[in-house]
């Protein structure tokens, strides 16, 4: 399996239109392999993955140069959490910062819509996770406008115009942060409203997951085209070179969980990224060191 075109046919072109319903959320067309044979390539890429991606972000973190900023968007029950648990296990967790952005406080409010997110921005030598992001404000505010009213912007009404500029100052804000060393990847979990209806029902029908299901759920899922059309325009609109988005299924888990982790990777490598050179002066006081460490006598062997 070409790797390479796997993963291409995720990428939201810049420039390109982009129509989500060419998209399959259940990978069933895209490859001649057969269901079990695409389900045990994803599982071992996402095993060398996990490996792989803990060695590339412990190279971004000793580099210091670059920080990573993965964001995820999605319908309800796409699989953010669990898809950012797996991918994210064997990373140092000094080394990863996840963010979840849920309804915006008084105070974040009284801000532009960037600004929440910019103060929870990763520093250099990190990987910052955004659950959901400021693109929820070219999404659940440009489906259920009435929540433009709480930001109370002068002269400022939903139409057309408004998401434009708001396109635009994501593309600028993103283009500055990858000028000034944040590499970003976009994720968008490309669930089928099936799908969704199955996992809904899991969450009510199962008493343990009671606490995952909110009856604003079903309301938001009442929107679901609108919200398709939402995640379309922004999608086409925001994918740049500097910051592309990727359409990854997410009807199975574990096609998703092997896309992310593959992508990241991929992310993290084309920063080629080395570690720190050692001057003279710091071999020598390693050597030093060593010298000390070894006339103490001789080096017991570890269990």
């Amino acid at each position: 399996m070409d790797e390479r075109k796997v993963l291409d046919q995720f990428r939201v072109r810049p420039g390109k239109k982009l129509r989500l319903k060419d998209h399959d959320p259940g990978w069933q067309g895209e490859s001649e392999k057969s269901k079990a044979e695409r389900k045990e390539y994803a599982e071992r890429i996402l095993t060398e993955d996990v490996a792989e991606l803990a060695e590339a972000q412990d190279l971004l973190y000793a580099a210091d140069t670059w920080s990573v900023l993965a964001v995820f968007q999605a319908m309800d029950a796409a699989g953010k959490d669990s898809t950012i648990k797996h991918v994210m296990s064997g990373v140092n967790p000094q080394g990863v910062q996840v963010f979840s952005f849920k309804h915006p406080s008084a105070e974040e409010l009284d801000h532009n819509f960037l600004w929440r997110c910019s103060k929870a921005l990763p520093e250099r030598g990190r990987i910052g996770i955004f659950n959901r992001s400021y693109y929820e404000e070219v999404l659940i505010v440009k489906v259920q406008s009435g929540l433009l009213d709480a930001q109370r912007i002068p002269g400022v009404k939903p139409g057309k115009k408004l998401w434009e500029q708001r396109y635009d100052d994501i593309v600028n804000f993103e283009r500055h942060l990858h000028r000034n060393g944040t590499a970003i990847v976009k994720f968008f979990l490309n669930v089928s409203k099936e799908e969704q209806r199955r996992r809904f029902l899991e969450r009510i029908d199962q008493a343990d997951k009671h606490w995952k299901f909110s009856y604003g759920d079903i309301e938001q899922r009442a929107r679901w085209d609108d919200y398709q059309d939402a995640y379309q325009d922004a999608l086409e609109a925001t994918s740049t070179d500097e910051a592309p988005w990727y359409v990854v299924p997410a009807d199975h888990k574990w096609v998703t969980r092997a896309v992310v982790s593959r992508i990241l990777v991929n992310t993290i490598k084309s920063l080629e990224l080395e570690y720190p050179a050692v001057s003279e002066a710091q071999r020598q006081q390693i050597a030093e060191a060593r010298a000390k460490l070894m006339a103490e006598g001789p080096v017991e062997k570890s269990d």
